[in-house]
């Protein structure tokens, strides 16, 4: 036995300790905890730790026309360099401007409540653009978009309003299917 105070000896030989070993022993059983938690609810490991956000850049660049390739799965893609966001959702495509049409602030996905979220108003958006609620009012705005053998071709000058050209907005997607 040691000369330090009870409390401070090692549990690692007593069987009547509850503390962990070590940091990494606890980290490790929490993580556990917290998967077998969600196993419990119903969440898959797909949808638990699933990113389907990723930054990409544009394959080629012709004028105000920018390609790429198609999304292989559900989600989101932001090229920053042309202020774009790409989302496939249930088999179809669309483009977006990477700001919200409130006042121009970027955009973010929200993985979690499969939607798009405006952070200075709160503005929400549903996969598709449509808008949920907040202080935008208007869906996020479409740009052209058109498919070729090769992918996805965004053509980044044309900024679809859904309130002022309502056909042209509804239009501005590409079925996948």
């Amino acid at each position: 036995m040691s000369d330090a105070p009870k409390h401070l000896e090692s549990c690692e030989h007593r069987t009547d300790c509850f503390v962990d070993k070590t940091r990494r022993d606890f980290l490790r059983d929490s993580f556990l905890s917290v998967a077998g938690a969600l196993i419990a609810v119903g969440v898959s490991r797909a949808d638990a730790f699933a990113m389907p956000l990723a930054f990409v850049e544009a394959k080629t660049r012709r004028g105000s026309m920018r390609s790429y390739a198609i999304p292989a799965a559900d989600g989101a893609q932001i090229d920053r360099d042309n202020q774009v966001i790409l989302v496939r959702w249930q088999n179809e495509a669309y483009a977006f401007n990477l700001s919200c049409p409130h006042q121009n602030t970027a955009l973010r996905w929200n993985d979690r409540d499969r939607q798009f979220q405006c952070p200075k108003h709160h503005s929400t958006f549903q996969p598709d653009g449509s808008r949920i609620e907040g202080r935008a009012s208007r869906s996020m705005d479409r740009l052209g978009l058109t498919r070729e053998a090769t992918g996805l071709v965004v053509d980044v000058d044309h900024v679809i309003q859904q309130d002022k050209d309502p056909a042209g907005w509804a239009a501005a997607l590409v079925k996948l299917a």
